[in-house]
């Protein structure tokens, strides 16, 4: 028994390759929306790729900029279809193509619900990325003479500014690591030399955070050296100085951001799957329904459409059996191939 199978007349023929028609075109849009949501996500990846560690999170930008092309690609080209069957002797050249392009259009589908999902399951691996990235920018926050590392100081700070939020995981990790740079160092000060001998690795470590970390919010003048020490500020408790620094690390700011937005950019794609999914089986029914027309010169004759021929188990079944077939026929020619070099020549001895 067929699935989901339909009774046609002409008028409900013309009707659904006229509403399927328009629906491909609002895919085509919608193509060009998944496009332009890949093309932003990836300027927006790459504005602060310094304090990425590596470019896997790229691979969501790359697919939905795919998935766009693609979209445009198969709607527009079922558009020309669904305009074609309104005239059976435009459809004929066709329906040779219809089978193979319906399967390409299942396994497209298929790859745009992934997607959809990598941009719900790609949280953890951004974070990684972002922890590593921010852990060595921070590391080269110094640098402002070194060629290559120059920018760093900048790209830090006006992140921070803008996220509102001050180191990897929170105002402390400033407190281990030398963003003084040497240069701006007096060498010949006894406490600059304490701090470096009092360190294994001869770093210059302070419990100071940089200016971005400030929140111009705070009352009082932003206290950015001896974060940790109360005694050396007049009615001053760092615990509960809230406004004083930004509490919220930048990893956590960042994967926020870009979770958020993924997440939004998820649901989208999962609508354009819903829409996508729609114009595949309304093609499909379309495609039933114009070949089983009993008589082909008798347009107005009623025909029926359908999803699949057969039930759902009897496709299944019949689908095992043909990869059935193809393993044996497989294991046939590689056991006829093994026969044909097992063989020795005779070799014929005269006494």
């Amino acid at each position: 028994m067929a699935l989901l199978k339909v009774k046609f007349n002409q008028k409900k023929r013309v009707k659904l390759a006229q509403g399927l028609w328009l629906m491909n075109w609002f895919s085509v849009f919608a193509g060009i929306l998944v496009f332009s949501m890949g093309l932003f996500l990836k300027i927006e990846l790459r504005k602060r790729s310094e304090v990425m560690d590596n470019s896997e999170s790229h691979f969501v930008p790359n697919s939905l900029i795919l998935m766009g092309i693609l979209s445009c690609a198969f709607n527009g080209f079922a558009g020309k279809i669904c305009y074609d069957s309104l005239d059976p002797a435009k459809f004929a050249k066709w329906k040779p193509l219809l089978k193979p392009y319906l399967a390409l259009c299942f396994f497209f589908n298929i790859l745009i619900f992934f997607v959809a999902l990598i941009c719900f399951l790609m949280r953890g691996s951004l974070e990684s990325t972002l922890a590593q990235g921010l852990k060595n920018g921070m590391k080269f926050y110094r640098d402002t003479d070194t060629p290559g590392r120059c920018f760093m100081k900048k790209t830090i700070d006006m992140l921070q500014i803008e996220f509102k939020c001050c180191g990897n995981s929170g105002f402390k990790d400033w407190f281990e690591i030398q963003w003084i740079s040497n240069r701006y160092l007096d060498f010949s000060s006894k406490e600059v030399k304490d701090r470096i001998k009092s360190n294994v690795d001869g770093r210059y470590l302070v419990d100071g955070v940089p200016f971005s970390c400030c929140n111009p919010s705070s009352p009082r003048p932003c206290i950015q050296y001896q974060v940790t020490n109360n005694s050396a500020h007049y009615s001053y408790d760092y615990q509960t100085e809230e406004l004083n620094l930004w509490r919220r690390g930048c990893r956590e700011a960042l994967l926020h951001y870009y979770s958020s937005m993924m997440s939004s950019m998820g649901a989208v794609v999962l609508l354009v799957w819903l829409f996508e999914m729609s114009v595949m089986v309304g093609l499909r029914l379309l495609h039933t329904s114009l070949e089983s027309i009993a008589n082909p010169e008798d347009p107005e004759c009623e025909s029926e459409g359908w999803i699949l021929e057969n039930s759902l188990k009897d496709t299944l079944k019949s689908m095992l059996e043909s990869l059935k077939k193809i393993g044996k026929f497989n294991q046939v020619e590689a056991d006829a191939e093994g026969e044909e070099g097992g063989k020795t020549p005779a070799i014929a001895t005269v006494s």
